[in-house]
Parts: structure tokens; C-alpha cells; sequence
């Protein structure tokens, strides 16, 4: 689970309330933290577009895949079940790791993050599943895409893609065929609703998809960039990652 600018990894598991649903999944569990940069903020080095501000080059990539090494050293982890939940600058990050090491990860999901903007800085060997979760009125990571300005050193960075290119774009990566929004809904945040029941997010799904790959958007209407996680969004997301294992 990768945090989001400015937090860590203990404060970002306790806003996800993770850690007792990957418990009842049997799933190992880490929450490392970032670098923290000359403004005091934890950050990953993630695309162009978030979030070295101070334009250190950390290599977080391999960084993270050490992380990962590190424990499929010392505990039994299923090689073909390595995921990635990430929010913000940890959406960012997944979709990096996901770009760079398509071989180690099995699916990824970004809460409020993007990909790159440019596809040719993405080069992922294999699929890679990807959920992205997103509100429409996220004004900190704009739905329809933009620049981040004013966090950290206020250096302008690289633009970042819409909600909809980043998933469009992952499709091909995948080889999907298709979308559609399917007749399902998820309960991401506890603060909003659709049509009197408590799940807002509509789910856009990708299909055709080559072996390992899968494509998914849960759009949240009017939802915010940190929504108040829902009781049912720790299991929600779980059980997508879980559905995709590597082939």
C-alpha cells in the first residue's frame, strides 16, 4: 500500500482500514514510507507529473521492487499474486511500478492517481490489471486531467491525463477490446450515496482483455479527492486484486 504526498505509510493504512481485510484474505501486508523532501513531505518519485518536486531522482521503482524482494525472501509469497494499492501519489506510484516491473505485479489500484501522459514512458512487458477509482469533483487530481501546482517546492510539473485516457490507455496496453458500464455499483465513499442506497461509484469495465490483463473504473459522482472511506471499500478492492492473479 503506497501512501499519498505528504503522509506515511502507518497514517495511509489507517485511512484505508486495510489491514483487517488483508487479514481475513491471507494476504501479506506492507505500508513503506517515501522519501521526504525539503519541504518535510513524504513522497514517491512516480511519473513526470508527481511528485519529486525537488527533482531528486530518487528511484523508487527499485526501491519498491527491493521491498518486495526483501520479503518474498524471508516469507512463501505467491510470485503470481503481488499487488499494488496506492492512493494520490500512490496511485501515481502503482502506475509507475506497473509501467517498470509488469512482470512482478499482478494488478494495481490507484485511488486519485494517473499514468503517464506520454504512453511511450510506460512500456509494460505483460498485462497488468488496473483498477482506477476516481472522483468527479476531485479537485486535487482533476478528473479530466491536469498540472500539479502549489505542493511542495510550487514547482509546476508535467501534465498528468484525464481519469478516462489513463484507463483507455492501460486497455491497450492490456489488448482489451471493449467498455462498458455494467449494472453494478461500490460503496467508496461513506459520505455519498446514488439513488437512496449507499453505493455511489459506477463501474466501468473493460473486456477481451489478453491473459492477466483487466481494465476497471469506479467513478464516484461529486466525489472528492480523499473520500471517507467506506466500510465496504477495503473488501471491494480486495476482491479485485485477488480476481486477477498473474497467468
Amino acid at each position: 500500500m503506497l501512501h499519498g504526498y505528504g503522509s506515511s505509510g502507518p497514517e495511509h493504512d489507517a485511512y484505508l482500514h486495510l489491514g483487517a481485510a488483508v487479514e481475513q484474505h491471507g494476504f501479506l501486508y506492507a505500508y513503506p514510507n517515501g522519501t521526504t523532501d525539503s519541504t518535510g513531505n513524504r513522497f514517491w518519485n512516480a511519473t513526470d507529473a508527481c511528485c519529486d518536486f525537488d527533482r531528486s531522482g530518487v528511484a523508487d521503482d527499485a526501491y519498491l521492487a527491493g521491498v518486495i524482494a526483501a520479503i518474498q525472501a524471508k516469507l512463501a509469497v505467491d510470485p503470481k499474486r503481488v499487488y499494488l494499492i496506492g492512493h494520490s501519489n500512490g496511485g501515481f506510484m502503482s502506475y509507475a511500478m506497473a509501467c517498470a516491473h509488469a512482470d512482478l505485479i499482478a494488478a494495481m489500484v490507484s485511488l486519485a492517481g494517473a499514468t503517464f501522459a506520454n504512453p511511450a514512458k510506460c512500456g509494460p512487458t505483460v498485462p497488468v490489471a488496473v483498477l482506477q477509482i476516481h472522483g468527479t469533483a476531485d479537485d486535487t487530481i482533476l478528473f479530466k486531467g491536469g498540472t500539479i501546482l502549489g505542493l511542495g517546492s510550487g514547482r509546476s510539473m508535467a501534465r498528468y491525463p484525464g481519469v478516462e485516457t489513463s484507463v483507455a490507455t492501460w486497455a491497450k496496453y492490456d489488448g482489451c477490446a471493449a467498455s462498458s458500464v455494467v449494472d453494478e455499483h461500490v460503496d467508496v465513499d461513506a459520505d455519498l450515496g446514488e439513488a437512496g442506497a449507499p453505493a455511489e461509484a459506477s463501474v466501468t469495465r473493460w473486456t477481451g482483455c489478453r491473459p492477466g490483463g483487466a481494465v476497471e473504473l469506479w467513478t464516484m459522482p461529486g466525489g472528492g479527492h480523499a473520500p471517507n472511506i467506506s466500510e465496504a471499500f477495503p473488501k471491494a478492492v480486495l476482491d479485485f486484486v485477488e480476481a486477477h492473479p498473474k497467468p
